[in-house]
This record gives C-alpha cells, sequence and structure tokens, in this order.
C-alpha cells in the first residue's frame, strides 16, 4: 500500500450532535482537516460530489482552497458526475486548481450515481439525445473534457480577430494532469472500459453485480480485470488503482461510543439498485490490531495502491483528524506502509 487518503462526503446538518450545521462548516472544515492529515502523514483528501443533497457540490473551489494552504497532500474527487458537466469548463476549472496544487491534483470523475432528483442533470441543461442515455452522455463529455485537458483544440479562432483561422485550446493547461484522470468504476466490465479508455481506476465503494463471492474478492477481480486490458493497451505508463473503506480503530471511549457496537456492518451488504442485484463493503471497527489484520486480508485493499478511508465529517475535525492519526499509527503498517 502506497497511499492512504480520506475520503469525505462534506455532510451537513442541523441536528444534535452535529459539529457541522451549515453549508459553511462543511466547506471550512473539509480545508481545516486537509491541513491536519497533511501534518499528520495521511496523503490524499478526496471529495465526494452530490447534488441535489446537503453535501460538497462545487469540488474546485474547495480543491483549490485546500491546494493553497497545503504542500504536500494530494487532492482530488470521489467522484464528480458527469452528466452534470459542462466538459470544457471543468477542463478549465480542473488545469487551474492542479496548477495552484503544483500538480497534485487526482480527478475521479463517472457517468453518476444514484441522486435524490429525479433528473437532475436536465435541470442543469443537460439531456440524453434519442438512442442515447445520460451514462453515454457522460463517457461522451468525459472523453470532450480529458482532449481539451490534453490541449486539443476545440473551436476555430476568428479570422476577424487573430487573422487567421487555427484550433484553439481552452486555457489554462496543466501538463501532465490527462494521467491524472480516474474512471470511477461499478462493476467489472467498466473496470476493462476505463483501462481500455487510459483513465486510472477509482473502484466504487459498491459493485452493481453479484456473483456470490464476498465483496473485497470480487472488488480485487474486477481490479484484475482492469490491469489485465491495461497490459493489453501497451501504454509507457502505469496506472493507480484506489478502493475505499469504512474503518475504525477503536482506540478511545469516544470511539468506542460511536463505533463500538457496529457488528451489523461487519458483513458485506447485498440489495438491489437501480434494479440491478448490488454488493456493498463492510465497515472495519475494532481493536486496532484486529482492524489492521482484517484489512491486510481484505484482497481489493492489496490489490489497490490506494485506500481511502471514508470519514464521518459531521463529528468534526479534532475527531477526524484523531482517527486519521490513529489509522497511520495503528493500521497502515500492517498495509507495508511506513
Amino acid at each position: 500500500m502506497k497511499r492512504i487518503g480520506f475520503l469525505t462526503f462534506g455532510n451537513w446538518r442541523d441536528v444534535g450532535g452535529s459539529a457541522v450545521s451549515t453549508a459553511a462548516d462543511a466547506h471550512l472544515q473539509t480545508i481545516e482537516l486537509a491541513e491536519a492529515a497533511e501534518e499528520i502523514g495521511i496523503d490524499g483528501a478526496y471529495l465526494r460530489v452530490h447534488h441535489f443533497a446537503p453535501q460538497l457540490a462545487s469540488p474546485f473551489p474547495l480543491l483549490a482552497a485546500i491546494a493553497a494552504r497545503t504542500s504536500r497532500i494530494e487532492m482530488g474527487t470521489g467522484v464528480i458526475d458527469m452528466r452534470y458537466e459542462n466538459p470544457l469548463y471543468l477542463a478549465e476549472e480542473a488545469a487551474a486548481t492542479d496548477l495552484i496544487a503544483g500538480g497534485r491534483l487526482q480527478l475521479g470523475i463517472s457517468r453518476g450515481s444514484p441522486e435524490p432528483a429525479q433528473d437532475g442533470a436536465a435541470a442543469f441543461g443537460y439531456r440524453a439525445p434519442e438512442g442515447q442515455t445520460m451514462a453515454d452522455v457522460a463517457r461522451t463529455k468525459a472523453d470532450i473534457a480529458r482532449q481539451a485537458i490534453r490541449g486539443a483544440g476545440v473551436v476555430m479562432s476568428d479570422p476577424g480577430q487573430t487573422g487567421q483561422s487555427v484550433p484553439l485550446a481552452v486555457q489554462s493547461l496543466s501538463d501532465g494532469l490527462d494521467r491524472r484522470l480516474w474512471w470511477g468504476a461499478g462493476s467489472r466490465a467498466t473496470a476493462r472500459w476505463a483501462a481500455e479508455e487510459g483513465y486510472n481506476l477509482m473502484s466504487s465503494t459498491l459493485l452493481t453485480e453479484d456473483t456470490g463471492v464476498p465483496f473485497d474478492e470480487l472488488q480485487a477481480e474486477q481490479i484484475q480485470v482492469f490491469r489485465d486490458a491495461w497490459a493489453e493497451e501497451g501504454r509507457d505508463w502505469e496506472p493507480r488503482v484506489s478502493v475505499s473503506r469504512s474503518v475504525f480503530p477503536i482506540v478511545s471511549d469516544l470511539d468506542r461510543r460511536y463505533f463500538g457496537s457496529r457488528s451489523e456492518d461487519s458483513e458485506d451488504q447485498v440489495g438491489v439498485l437501480e434494479g440491478v442485484r448490488s454488493r456493498f463493503g463492510r465497515t472495519y471497527a475494532d481493536e486496532p490490531d484486529v482492524v489492521a489484520a482484517e484489512l491486510a486480508a481484505d484482497a481489493a485493499v492489496q490489490a489497490a495502491d490506494t485506500l481511502l478511508v471514508t470519514v464521518p465529517n459531521m463529528l468534526g475535525v479534532d475527531y477526524n483528524a484523531a482517527l486519521l492519526e490513529s489509522i497511520v499509527r495503528h493500521v497502515a503498517p500492517a498495509l507495508g506502509r511506513d
């Protein structure tokens, strides 16, 4: 295991026990947690993006703020729903953020996931043409964004203004960002597609398939499919692979109060999502040595090079910083990370 990052959904609720009651709290505390995580030795700060919900929805201002306040930690998205995006504007925003970060942006995108809005992308002005789905639209827009990030000409210049007719690229551009694009994949077929297209793999917190094997083994199969497909393409660089886990080493009475009775989450969950039988991963909450041993035996964690630990952000910065410190101290060594 080369890298450990945290993944926050950036929830806020004005309810009892929440340290994050407003949207301002969620944004400012995410920056503070990224700063604390860098000091602790965590490698990455990642944001989950959701629309029409009291969660983080506009990642680039937040990522740019993290970039300006840190110097080492990478920052990224896990993931941006491309159904909602103007691909050229996304390319501009991502490049500007990456320049502020000095090349530390890891840009995770996908075709989207279930959401509270019935047709949220349409409210943003995006609809699928006849014969296509919004998943098709998301993949098309992702390719337009990727080509723009690479500096491809996307519009012809106006001869009346420039004296010539030549292709113009969006500005600004950030060298190497195209190799730091990730695709969020929830199936083995999507993982293969991501490899064929040249994306890094961000394996989902759930898989939209269920073969009866444990979640970590199914996810490890997905990772192997990705790596095999990548090798077939013969590229001259190695991709990265991330998996996400809920990890809670219990080292204090407060930890035990919050997570000491999570036995109902200690096994995989299987359910139906959008009409498809799906498998969800388990929660790792126990004494530090037990959590470390269980993660060391997790096939997908071992197959990936990056572990993203989901944080309960509504418990506040201090609690989550302590949680990340416990993970670095007690769990990371078992994963081969000093």
